[in-house]
């Protein structure tokens, strides 16, 4: 039996909404408890299909989980495993992130290659080359990563990619290079903030890191490291969701337990477009923005527009007069939901990695199908605006990322419920 979204449109979103843990930033920190034997306690963490896919791959190599009201618990268990099978690895890229640490402490591991979000190729080289750096030996085989070491040796590394620096490449290498012997320079590591909070928590944890947050991390390897307790930040991606939905239909919408900071160049990009915005901080304010400007922009690795973002502003620029254009710099393929958008009215041309986007006067609704995560919000965002009803079909694509997403809109006002087909 699948699921939908029913949504009614033109609804105002009012009152107060909490933004819950990021889910980017607790699966790696939920990986960087395999480089412990002591318990790892992670507060705010999401209650989220992702995050219960990781956690059957933790239990899978010998953590023991428990999991209440966003505690997150992990302890080390005798049946250690360093396998992170196909059937597991397959529902979520970020999978690919327990390859550092399970290599860094147990000197093997066979890590299938990942699957996730359908929107083009998303190799994973440079983790594989980060791997071999630091001396490990690698072999692709029926596909798995069959990874081995006699231990881990500190290198230097460069990490950008054709589209910029690998953010899961940058934090398995910082992983693994923890509990290296010597010193590891990671040469245009990506900066986003969930690559500072792992980097955070593993100083807690005793890991010897500096330049967090830079694009050059230097660490130096130690020979264990402790248990911690952390909190997890607020997830950015949901932020700016509920940024862009008060934009387009709020009043007073007030969008609580977050990091502003986080967004500072899409909010600014948002102001410079006329929206009305007021920071506080840790919460925004927003409200609905009439005769906005279009715009220009791509997405490019932080501090810029992040990739995840992109279709909301593509949602915005549908119901902006003029030509808005978005370029995608990091992901080319990520488009596939425009097709959808143009069944409730949208005038969307795409021109190799580019949006172009005329604004039309109101998107009507229609069913929709979600083809990934961030696509499936955006489609939830477009029915919130359009005339009449609207359903998105696959939202099982919007649960891997979004807690609670249609009761968080409707406690708002929205008119949406989740109904079985």
């Amino acid at each position: 039996m699948s699921e939908s979204f029913e949504i009614k449109g033109g609804k105002k979103l009012k009152g107060k909404v909490q933004i819950s843990g990021s889910k980017n930033s607790a699966l790696v920190l939920m990986a960087a408890s395999i480089l412990t034997d002591e318990d790892v306690a992670l507060h705010n963490v999401p209650d989220l299909l992702d995050i219960h896919t990781s956690i059957e791959l933790l239990e899978k190599l010998g953590k023991k989980i428990e999991f209440v009201e966003n505690r997150l618990v992990i302890q080390q268990t005798k049946n250690i495993s360093t396998e992170a099978p196909y059937d597991l690895v397959n529902k979520m890229r970020a999978s690919i992130i327990v390859l550092g640490p399970l290599l860094a402490k147990y000197k093997k591991c066979k890590v299938s290659l990942p699957g996730g979000c359908a929107f083009g190729p998303r190799p994973v080289d440079l983790h594989i080359m980060g791997m071999k750096k630091l001396g490990a030996k690698i072999k692709l085989d029926h596909g798995y990563i069959d990874a081995e070491t006699s231990g881990l040796v500190g290198a230097q590394i460069f990490l950008a990619g054709k589209f910029g620096p690998s953010v899961l490449g940058t934090d398995n290498v910082m992983m693994a290079a923890t509990l290296a012997t010597g010193e590891t320079i990671i040469d245009s590591a990506a900066m986003e903030p969930e690559g500072v909070d792992l980097a955070n928590m593993l100083e807690k944890m005793g890991a010897k890191i500096e330049g967090i947050g830079t694009s050059t991390l230097k660490i130096t390897g130690v020979a264990k490291l402790n248990g911690v307790e952390y909190t997890v930040i607020p997830d950015r991606i949901e932020t700016g969701t509920f940024l862009i939905a008060g934009i387009l239909i709020g009043e007073n919408l007030t969008i609580e337990n977050c990091n502003p900071e986080h967004l500072a160049y899409p909010i600014e990009l948002l102001k410079n477009m006329g929206a009305k915005i007021e920071i506080k901080k840790d919460s925004i304010i927003v409200s609905k923005s009439e005769n906005l400007k279009p715009f220009t922009v791509s997405t490019s690795p932080y501090p810029f527009l992040a990739t995840d973002l992109q279709p909301f502003f593509t949602v915005l620029g549908c119901v902006i007069a003029g030509t808005s254009s978005i370029s995608e710099g990091i992901y080319p393929d990520r488009f596939q939901y425009t097709s959808e958008l143009a069944r409730m009215g949208a005038d969307i041309k795409i021109e190799g990695n580019t949006a172009v986007i005329k604004g039309v006067e109101k998107l009507t609704g229609a069913e929709v199908m979600a083809s990934d995560l961030r696509a499936g919000a955006a489609l939830v965002l477009a029915g919130l605006i359009a005339d009449g009803k609207t359903v998105v079909d696959r939202i099982y694509h919007i649960d891997r990322g979004y807690e609670k997403l249609e009761e968080k809109l409707s406690v708002l006002g929205a008119d949406i419920k989740r109904v079985e087909k």
